[in-house]
């Protein structure tokens, strides 16, 4: 790690001899992948807690159920989150987007393996002690998004033009996406290696009934979270800064009152989405149990919940490329309206549809789909792109935490909303009707309020928040917005990087 606030002395060089050397395709690409891959702890981590919850649930009984555990396990990640966000956004902007990145990945490694062996004497004071790691999980997982997203956003301006906005969300949110389903695999994974292990061929088939198997399962899956950022470690390591970076001193009144009602209709969108998809997604096995009824083998629920969070994929890979094709703010109106009428189409005919359990799973997945295409792709992308250089961090960290608070208020919520309904199919068609609805609201937000982002959005944007600081009397040079190549002799550390 440097040391906070430490800059290099500007260096003066002929023009000449500071031209850009070109990059290979390879080196250009890693910074991308390097700081925005490690997302996919975040949808493995947050993923896989909802199995683990039904493992649980299945371990303990009421003892599970009837404490505050059963939802704070799943919940106080989120907080965490949050903390990191807004903790890693400043560190990003005032230290370091490089060193942040990797404070970060130490603290998720650390932390995930305390959870995973969370112990203690009695069932009460274990589920405790897992609450209190999973805070500290949500931590290091929060410093990925403003740290890794921005660093991969500003990495992305060295890219060919036509293709930034894709490889950003690749990187991004596809490796969200890319957790979510390994998150689901993997309790389905280890519940078919119990079964080869404790059965014979053509015996009767008991799936890890045993305490001590489901024991082994939750911290397996748990335990398997550590391994992804353990081997990003090494890239964090060699990651430099991205070419658009540089430490700055911020006018904190002036950028809100250029930013402040852009940022709050950006981290609007992103709560409303985070509201529905991670109860979503947390929720889907405990969904599927309630179609298969309780005492439904773990085998099937785990299976189709796979089967469903394979769909997250499709839609962002889909959308990254429709995000280039026709920009990300018409690609979000455009997914969370079809994932809206798909919502409503799904409520109205549940009744129907949860008896034929493909069918669901199938209708089910297109709703994920959708949202992958719209706000799941360009939300994040948004928020890196709408705001200058010097400020990206803190403003996107901003926005990713009033996200996560979203997930967080989603995932307390999500359980009432379901009750509200008077009985099994009326609880379950409230939370589609709910989300269907906020899809819609996110729809004209979006068209109405956010502006649009095109291939050279950051510079643009870095050169029309210089040019209003300057209206204001802003001396620019404290700012790190670069500066124009006025002449002939340039100072490296105040260079415009194309």
């Amino acid at each position: 790690m440097f040391p906070f606030g430490k800059k290099p002395e500007p260096a003066t060089v002929d023009a000449e001899n500071n031209a850009p050397q070109k990059k290979s395709w390879t080196k250009t690409m890693m910074p991308v992948f390097a700081c925005g891959s490690g997302l996919f702890s975040d949808g493995y981590i947050n993923n896989v807690i909802g199995s683990v919850n039904t493992i649980l649930t299945r371990q303990y009984g009421a003892i599970y159920t009837e404490s505050s555990a059963h939802q704070s396990v799943a919940s106080i990640a989120f907080a965490g989150i949050v903390v990191g966000q807004l903790a890693f956004g400043f560190l990003s902007d005032h230290w370091s987007r490089a060193n942040s990145l990797t404070l970060s990945t130490i603290i998720l490694i650390v932390f995930t393996a305390l959870a995973t062996g969370s112990y203690w004497k009695d069932p009460a004071g274990m589920f405790s002690m897992l609450t209190a790691w999973r805070f500290f999980v949500g931590v290091g997982i929060g410093g990925e998004y403003p740290a890794g997203s921005v660093g991969a956003a500003e990495s992305t301006g060295e890219l060919k033009a036509g293709t930034r906005h894709r490889w950003f969300i690749l990187f991004t949110n596809t490796m969200i996406n890319g957790g979510f389903v390994i998150g689901a695999f993997m309790p389905c994974e280890l519940l078919f290696t119990a079964k080869m292990k404790y059965t014979y061929l053509h015996a009767p088939v008991v799936i890890a009934s045993g305490t001590s198997n489901l024991e082994v399962m939750w911290r397996c899956a748990l335990g398997v979270g550590v391994i992804f950022p353990l081997v990003l470690l090494y890239l964090r390591f060699k990651l430099e800064e991205p070419e658009d970076f540089k430490e700055n001193h911020t006018p904190y009144l002036l950028v809100f009152k250029f930013y402040g009602f852009r940022l709050f209709c950006v981290s609007l969108i992103w709560f409303l989405y985070n509201f529905s998809v991670y109860a979503f997604g947390i929720y889907s096995s405990t969904i599927l149990s309630g179609i298969y009824g309780k005492d439904a083998p773990l085998s099937q629920i785990f299976g189709w919940n796979t089967v469903i969070n394979l769909f997250y994929l499709p839609g962002s890979i889909l959308g990254a490329f429709i995000s280039d094709w026709i920009g990300p703010k018409r690609a979000l109106a455009f997914g969370v309206l079809a994932q809206a009428l798909v919502g409503f189409i799904m409520a109205g005919v549940y009744a129907n549809i949860s008896k034929n359990i493909a069918a669901f799973a199938i209708v089910y997945g297109i709703f994920l789909s959708l949202g992958e295409i719209g706000p799941g792709n360009n939300i994040g992308l948004l928020a890196a792109k709408t705001c200058a250089t010097g400020v990206r961090g803190r403003y996107y960290g901003i926005a990713a935490a009033v996200g996560k608070i979203g997930a967080f208020v989603g995932t307390w919520v999500f359980p009432l909303i379901s009750k509200a309904g008077g009985n099994n199919t009326e609880s379950a068609q409230y939370p589609f009707w709910v989300a269907s609805s906020l899809c819609v609201l996110s729809a004209i937000i979006t068209l109405t309020l956010v502006p649009t982002v095109g291939q050279e959005t950051i510079s643009n944007e870095d050169e029309r928040f210089r040019a209003y600081l300057e209206s204001m009397g802003w001396d620019t040079t404290q700012l790190g917005l670069g500066s124009s190549n006025k002449t002939e002799t340039i100072v490296i550390e105040n260079t415009d990087k194309k």
